[in-house]
């Protein structure tokens, strides 16, 4: 289709004094003839598409004027109905009213007329026209159909059971698949009505459906991760990884005591700390691997690395947003070795306030590779600590960090920052990568020293481009839905929580949500409030454009600490780069915002992952102990049933049907309720595993009985961890200044 006659279209018939014409008389209009050829077909596929409608009368009008409205259709759980945005409202569509749409399906809608039956609150529409299908590649289970004693056709069921829709396979498009295998497959038509066949062919086949391995590959072609790096992207990596340090036109900071602080595991050390106490406050050096020095733009491997966006972390292996030659070696802050940087220092007073920020080019080399493990154990046991020889050239350099880590701790606080400390499990498997336990990832004070030191980097990194007027890749947090933190209030109160710094008449702030969860640690349950608070914020994102992060509780802030694995970091240091180069910086202000999006798009892609990866781990460590029981406590509530989580942080649906009494859902006090017995969030249950899922990473419980009341599932430690051992710290500091 010629996009200029769009274009001018479009401009025409959407103009305030346009009149309904005819196509041919259109045409005309526009220079184009009787409407032949090219105008026609451009024509018909606007039409296609609810660019413009015809009327029944011939005529061409906008669809405003017939009040068709498009956006994307988000299906139901059970693909029944579903919901369409547009315009920035959100418009409910019956179960009668889809028209075949499948979730992610852009289609045009039309409110439904006042007077019909079906019409409610008065958001209610119904789908016209299905502009674009989402799901042209589907996953799904594939089962051969008998016909005469002989297999000459099969169907693939998807996975996803919002997919209402069968797609049916001939013969010869099986590509080798079996009866019961997983297959990727390539929708050739589409169904027109519910429950209507829809024709394919398979393109790849993944194992069998309920087979760890087949399910795995399944997440991360679902969610588009690519694990691969193209030949060229390789090449160019291997070759930028070859060049020789030079300490020409950089600050040569080899000689300062600079270190990395990571997990044993971690191989992708992008960042790097230094810290020198003055008269007035502190110099905080954030040293971050300069990662735009190797991956230069308008190359394959930057174009590579922007269509990913992030490192994606699973379980058993890591899909890097660089190759290996990069994030693991020549740009990995390895210990002992030179390593190109871009230091962010910054002058700090007493308080923690920043003063003053300098982002330089540097060589460093860090001079010893920390471990959150092993600091933690120096945290609590000083130099009496198996470790300490390792540390003990920067233990002086460490006591100060832990004295500054106090300090910025007491700024958030005093800000009001969130702090949602949520749980995470940690998934241990065997030779052959078949779960075996699962427990709480322990997060320690050097964990928490590391997170504080990255947040004023990147904190004053963003208030340093925003003051020069320079673009910028922004984290930006909205403020919450005023309706969302009501019911968060109601179920906080019901749990005997003071939400009292809630119930203001202004917007509610961060400060007030932090003296809420302080009440939950106090009343012992902060992991559940925490966590359904969580659900109630907005989530953040990138953006080119400058808004506050609420959860922070600061109008500034970017991602700058972690170019290894974010491109929205790399974007920033970029731009940095080219400012030191004395380049004209305002041209990356197009580059900043097509960063911004994608990185955010691709963030979700693979936070989806991720947590999809996870519960197939656990459904396959649960489907080993059917019949088993547990403790557990209900952290999520439907009006199909509760969801618990045991101790070792595995969930589970226990159905309201097997509950025994007729219960209904509270949806305001977050309850099922049957009388006086009710079961609400945050209830402590014992439950059994009754079955697992792995295609939908589900498991089912039922209930044993209640909980053992007296033993507490959530114990809140409200002593200040790691305090002793700060002052071991500091006390062998000052001994080694007297002896100086």
């Amino acid at each position: 289709m010629d996009e200029n006659i769009r274009k001018e279209i479009s401009e025409y018939v959407n103009s305030p004094d346009y009149v309904a014409q005819t196509p041919k008389k259109l045409a005309a209009i526009l220079g184009y003839g009787g409407g032949e050829g090219e105008f026609n077909d451009t024509l018909c596929d606007m039409s296609e598409k609810y660019e413009i409608c015809i009327t029944g009368g011939g005529k061409v009008v906008p669809p405003s004027s017939l009040g068709i409205l498009t956006g994307a259709f988000s299906s139901s759980a059970r693909g029944d109905y579903g919901f369409v945005t547009s315009e920035g409202k959100e418009y409910f569509v019956p179960p009668r009213f889809t028209a075949g749409a499948k979730n992610g399906d852009t289609v045009a809608i039309k409110k439904i007329d006042i007077r019909s039956k079906y019409a409610g609150k008065g958001n209610e529409a119904e789908v016209v026209g299905i502009i674009k299908h989402a799901n042209e590649t589907i996953i799904g289970t594939f089962k051969l159909l008998p016909q005469g004693g002989r297999y000459i056709s099969g169907a693939v069921t998807p996975d996803d059971a919002r997919l209402r829709f069968t797609v049916y396979i001939n013969r010869k498009y099986f590509g080798g698949a079996k009866d019961g295998d997983k297959v990727v497959c390539l929708v050739t038509s589409f169904p027109e009505y519910e429950d209507e066949e829809a024709s394919g062919k398979i393109t790849e086949v993944l194992g069998k459906a309920d087979s760890q391995e087949a399910n795995y590959k399944a997440i991360l072609i679902k969610n588009g991760i690519t694990t691969e790096f193209s030949d060229k992207a390789l090449a160019e990596a291997e070759e930028a990884s070859k060049e020789k340090i030079k300490i020409a036109g950089r600050v040569d900071l080899r000689k300062e005591n600079i270190f990395t602080i990571d997990g044993a595991d971690a191989k992708d050390l992008d960042d790097a700390i230094s810290v020198k106490k003055t008269k007035n406050g502190y110099v905080l050096g954030v040293h971050i691997a300069d990662v735009s020095h190797y991956v230069r733009e308008n190359t394959i491997l930057d174009s590579e690395a922007m269509s990913r966006g992030t490192s994606v972390y699973f379980t058993d292996k890591v899909v890097p947003m660089l190759p290996v030659a990069l994030s693991n070696g020549i740009c990995s802050l390895n210990a002992g070795v030179n390593r190109y940087a871009l230091s962010a220092i910054m002058t700090l007073d007493k308080y923690g306030n920043i003063e003053k920020t300098e982002i330089k080019r540097s060589v460093i080399c860090s001079k010893v590779r920390g471990v959150y493990s092993e600091l933690n154990d120096i945290i609590e046991k000083g130099e009496k600590s198996e470790f300490y020889k390792k540390y003990e050239h920067v233990y002086d350099d460490f006591s100060k960090m832990l004295e500054l880590y106090g300090v910025l701790k007491t700024k958030a606080r005093r800000k009001g920052a969130i702090e949602l400390e949520g749980e995470e499990a940690k998934i241990i498997l065997d030779n052959t990568g078949h779960p075996t336990d699962i427990v709480k990832r322990e997060r320690g004070e050097s964990e928490k020293l590391i997170e504080q030191f990255m947040l004023c980097a990147n904190e004053a990194v963003a208030t340093y481009l925003n003051t020069l007027k320079l673009p910028c890749v922004y984290r930006v947090h909205e403020e919450p839905d005023p309706e969302k933190i009501n019911s968060f209030a109601v179920f906080a109160s019901n749990l005997g929580v003071d939400t009292s710094p809630l119930h203001t008449k202004g917007p509610v702030t961060p400060a007030a949500l932090s003296q809420v969860l302080e009440s939950a640690k106090r009343k012992g349950c902060f992991d559940i409030v925490s966590s359904v608070l969580l659900r109630s914020l907005m989530k953040a994102k990138y953006s080119s454009v400058q808004k506050a992060h609420f959860g922070l509780a600061t109008e500034l802030y970017c991602h700058f600490t972690s170019p290894i694995r974010r491109y929205p970091d790399l974007t920033v240091h970029r731009i940095i780069n080219a400012l030191l180069d004395g380049k004209d910086v305002s041209t990356y202000a197009s580059f900043a915002s097509d960063s911004a999006r994608e990185s955010s798009e691709n963030e979700q892609k693979a936070v989806n992952a991720e947590r999809e990866i996870e519960d197939l781990y656990k459904c396959v460590y649960l489907g080993d102990r059917i019949g088993e029981e547990y403790d557990a406590v209900i952290c999520s509530v439907t009006s199909f049933g509760f969801f618990a989580r045991t101790k070792n942080l595995c969930e589970g649906l226990v159905k309201i049907e097997s509950l025994n009494g007729n219960f209904y859902f509270d949806e305001r006090n977050y309850s099922l309720t049957a009388g006086k017995k009710s079961y609400r969030l945050g209830d402590g249950v014992r439950v059994k595993v009754e079955s697992v899922d792995i295609i939908s990473g589900r498991a089912v419980f039922t209930l044993c009985g209640e909980r053992d009341a007296s033993v507490p599932y959530h114990k809140t430690d409200t002593k200040k961890r790691g305090s002793k051992a700060k002052r071991s710290v500091r006390k062998k500091s000052v001994r080694k200044r007297r002896r100086r």
